[in-house]
This record gives C-alpha cells, structure tokens and sequence, in this order.
C-alpha cells in the first residue's frame, strides 16, 4: 500500500507518518505545499525522511496561492463572522487539489491528512479533494479506528518515545499554521479565551508596543479588483503580498483575536495575523467605494456572508461558490485606480482614492452651487418615500 501524507513537519503529521507506515505497512510519501511558511520549511526533507518516509515532496505553489486563490477572495471582500481574513480556509482548497494530484501521479492508494476530528480542516480536505476526485481513498488520522491519541500531550510523549523531531513542547503547547496570507495560533494555552495572547509569540505583526512611531503611506494600485503595484512597483501576486507584509509587520497591522463558530459546531478561539489582507481589504473597499455602483455594492454586500462561509466550510469548488465569483468578476470591470493608506500603530486608514473609473462627482456632492442637482427635487422623493410610513401612521392612530 502507498498513501501521501499531507505533510508539515509539525507534531501531528510528523507522528501521522510514523502511524502510517506501521498501522497500514504502507510506504509513506510525504506532500508538502509550499505556501509560504517561510522558514517553517528548512530540513523538511531531511526531517521526513528521518521520520519513515520514502520521499518528500515540495511544491511552490506561491504564485498560484495568491493568484488563483487570495487575489479572488479578496476581491469578494470575504470576511468571515467580520472578523477573520480567512488566511487558513483559502490554503485548503489548493492544498487538497495538489494532493490529490500528487497521489495521482505516484500511483498512490489514499491520501492522509493530519486534521482533528474537532477541527474545521476535515472537513476542508475532504470536500475539496472530494470534488477534484470522487473516488480518492481518505485516511483521517484522528477519526481512524486505529488511532489510539488523545491529545497533543499523548503525541508529544510518543514523539519522544520514538525520536521523532518536534518544536512543540509542553511549555507551548499550540498550533501553528502559516501561509503568505496569514498565521494562525490555536489550541493549547490559547483555548481560554480569558488568557491574552503572550506578545513573545508573534510573528507576522509587531507588539504594540514595537510598532513604528512614524506613520507610513502606502499606495496600491489595483486593476479590476486585482491589486498590481505597490507603491508604484509592479509586482507579481506573490511578492506583492510579501511586500505588503513586511510593511504591514513593523507597524502592528493586522492581528485579530477572535473566538469564531467553527463548522463542526463549537465555538473556538484563534489569534491571527493577517498584515497584507488587512492592508489590501481595507483599500480594496476604499476604491470600491469611487467605483462601484451603489446597487451592485449592496447587492454583492448581502452576499459576502454566503461567501464567506463557502470558504470558511470547504466549499471552494462547489458549484454554488463559482456562479458567485463569476458574479463577483463582473462587478469588478472598473474597480481600477489607486488607493492610499496610512499605517500607524495598528491601524490601517483609507487617506485617498482615484479611479478613471469614478463615479464620485463634486459638482454632485459639493454644497456649493445649485446648477448639477436642485434641492427642490428632493421634495418629491422624500414625500414618495414617507407614503407608506404616512398611511402606517394613520391606520394606527385608527387602531389605537
């Protein structure tokens, strides 16, 4: 038997590789999509093969991430629960795909995923890998009946026992998971909602505390929803998400602490640093606000919800989140122009917005002169408005 290991190098599918081979007598092949996880991925080979795997592979696929997967969400304006970014949702599907790919490829019997039976990345794996190939084999670790672990403490003693390599200690017992997106913190000491996060752990953003004394205007330029240049400098997907970052870093942007309703129907609590997402939602909505009509903006903002949640729950290549983005894709022909923002201490603030594209017209808005739009109209629409309010008025002055 063959079966590819989705494969991080963290405790669970450094242990899950062991399980594998010995609950299965399987030859193990380790995938790993390289997402941006940055230094999370020096002697991941070494690492894997040490630990019982026949070979590792690593896919760059950071271009096609931002691309095909962030870029898109984010012209969605996908904010699920008005808190979370989404930064681990959008890796699953692409994850899932080449997985399933890989195994293709290597003439594999199943696919393994290290996702807890309480967790929502199950779920994700399972539906998008299941829409890619009907008939993949999938091993759930946590959820097989061979699978004897309790917890995170069970799996570091076993780590131990069979010396598998770990960072995660009973000191700092939590979960990890970092992409050019984001990086999330979850489980461990993070699981009371009381306990705040410890500073000492951050990545992506700077403490407060650390954060830049100088404000810093950014200005991003975007073509049909999609942005294109930073500061001026066009960029590809990828290194534009890194740049923004870096700059979104040492000014503290981009830290939410939430406790979000997961799929599987709990409640969990998460910390996560989006520097780049947050830099671009914001400026993304700034431009949006000069270029999109005022019905189409409400109407696409009714179902950023629905999106939201397609993503968030696995759905990426259901047939239902594709007709949305087609629709999505249409309202964005003219969301092309520049945005500025200033960064300060946490804070992202739209300062300015042009667009050849705009419909922000002063002599409409200004208060000054009367030759583009006379008050006077306004009478009328008011007294159609209040019709109904009126007739709803009189008929309880009748009742009561």
């Amino acid at each position: 038997m063959k079966v590819v290991v989705a494969y991080s190098g963290g405790l669970d599918t450094s242990v899950i590789v062991k399980w594998v081979k010995e609950t299965y007598n399987a030859e193990v092949i380790c995938y790993c999509a390289d997402v941006g996880q940055e230094e999370e991925l020096n002697g991941l080979e070494a690492k894997a093969i040490a630990t019982g795997a026949s070979k590792c592979i690593i896919d760059d696929l950071n271009e096609e991430f931002a691309r095909d997967f962030i870029f898109p969400m984010l012209q969605g304006g996908a904010i699920y629960e008005n808190n979370y970014l989404l930064g681990t949702s959008i890796a699953r599907p692409l994850i899932a795909k080449r997985l399933v790919e890989v195994a293709i490829a290597e003439g594999a019997d199943a696919i393994c995923h290290g996702a807890t039976g309480k967790g929502n990345d199950q779920v994700r794996f399972e539906l998008n890998a299941a829409a890619i190939d009907p008939k993949i084999k999938v091993i759930a670790a946590w959820r097989d009946p061979n699978w004897k672990f309790t917890g995170r403490m069970d799996m570091i003693e076993y780590a131990k026992a069979n010396n598998i390599p770990v960072s995660v200690s009973a000191k700092k017992p939590y979960s990890m998971d970092r992409n050019l997106l984001h990086i999330s913190f979850e489980g461990g000491i993070l699981e009371d909602p009381w306990q705040e996060f410890p500073e000492d752990i951050a990545v992506m953003t700077e403490p407060l505390s650390k954060a830049s004394d100088v404000a810093e205007d950014v200005v991003i330029h975007f073509e049909k929803g999609i942005c294109t240049e930073v500061n001026g400098e066009k960029l590809s997907p990828a290194n534009i998400m890194r740049k923004l970052n870096a700059i979104g870093k040492k000014h503290a942007v981009g830290r939410v602490d939430i406790v979000e309703n997961r799929f599987v129907g709990m409640k969990s609590r998460g910390v996560y640093e989006t520097p780049a997402g947050t830099i671009l939602t914001a400026a993304h909505r700034g431009l949006e606000q000069i270029t999109l009509d005022r019905e189409v903006m409400h109407l696409r903002d009714t179902l950023i919800p629905r999106y939201a949640d397609m993503i968030y729950n696995g759905f990426w290549f259901a047939p239902e989140r594709e007709m949305l983005q087609a629709m999505i894709t249409e309202s964005q022909k003219f969301v092309t122009g520049d945005v500025r923002v200033k960064l300060y201490k946490g804070a992202c603030h739209v300062t300015g917005r042009r667009s050849e594209f705009s419909l922000y017209d002063d002599e409409i808005a200004s208060f000054e002169g009367a030759e583009a739009y006379d008050h006077k109209d306004a009478s009328g629409f008011i007294n159609l408005n209040a019709l109904r309010l009126k007739v709803l008025a009189r008929s309880k002055q009748k009742r009561y």
